[in-house]
């Protein structure tokens, strides 16, 4: 594993995606940053941080016949990793809000964002980038928002939560196949946020409906039991929890 430290850059993900492309990338490059100038998250969303406090970094992940249809196998692998370090250093009441938040008693407090590089019917490489708040002590406007700090009182060691994720990323990806794919989907499920919970939902109309999460499909969608369906299939931004 090879670890690259910046200090202030627009993102790391588009930091590894440029470097993927001019130059032949050993597996598991990392690049951590002090700090983000523009950092994304799912569909395009900001991500707040700050220097010295929050910890930004993004990996360079290669696979051997990992199918496409596969890839959600990806992101499933990383909640878990992150979710279980962050356990392991008694974070408590953690979580995975679909399809990639990481929780702590309720509150976000790390988030994921997972590009592919296809070729073929294959998953060539991924860039995973993670923003995790470490000792942020405030987020304007942002009341679901929340930090390591926060939820145990305790200022944290940044370098030692990047190094204790780190290896439990790595860990999980190292032997990513097909045959791990049911392992760690349950592994997966069993992290839900409010799963066999009675939550409210919104679609992009406003409209709100009632439904239990049940799980998610071999593809990544969430699944949702309602009074009229059994079962509905949701991708992201088809639907919002509130909470």
């Amino acid at each position: 594993m090879k670890i690259i430290k910046l200090n202030a850059i627009d993102s790391t993900n588009t930091y590894l995606k440029q470097l993927a492309k001019e130059t032949l990338l050993q597996d598991e490059t990392v690049v951590l940053a002090k700090s983000q100038l523009s950092g994304r998250g799912q569909m395009g969303s900001g991500w707040l941080s700050r220097e010295g406090q929050s910890l930004t970094f993004s990996m360079f992940k290669t696979f051997e016949e990992l199918q496409i249809e596969q890839q959600f196998m990806i992101s499933m692998a990383v909640s878990v990793a992150i979710a279980n370090a962050l356990k392991n250093i008694n974070i408590p009441k953690m979580a995975i809000k679909w399809p990639n938040d990481i929780l702590s008693a309720n509150r976000k407090i790390g988030g994921i964002l997972i590009e592919n590089v296809l070729e073929g019917s294959f998953v060539k490489y991924s860039i995973i980038g993670i923003g995790i708040n470490v000792n942020e002590s405030e987020f304007p406007n942002l009341p679901q928002a929340s930090s390591l700090k926060l939820e145990t009182g305790k200022t944290f060691q940044l370098e030692e939560v990047f190094h204790k994720v780190l290896k439990s990323i790595s860990k999980n990806l190292k032997n990513i196949s097909a045959e791990d794919f049911l392992d760690m989907k349950q592994l997966y499920e069993n992290s839900l946020f409010r799963k066999d919970i009675v939550s409210v939902f919104e679609t992009p109309d406003g409209s709100r409906f009632n439904g239990i999460i049940k799980g998610v499909s071999n593809i990544g969608e969430l699944l949702v039991e309602t009074e009229n369906d059994p079962l509905q299939k949701f991708q992201l931004k088809e639907m919002k929890l509130i909470y």
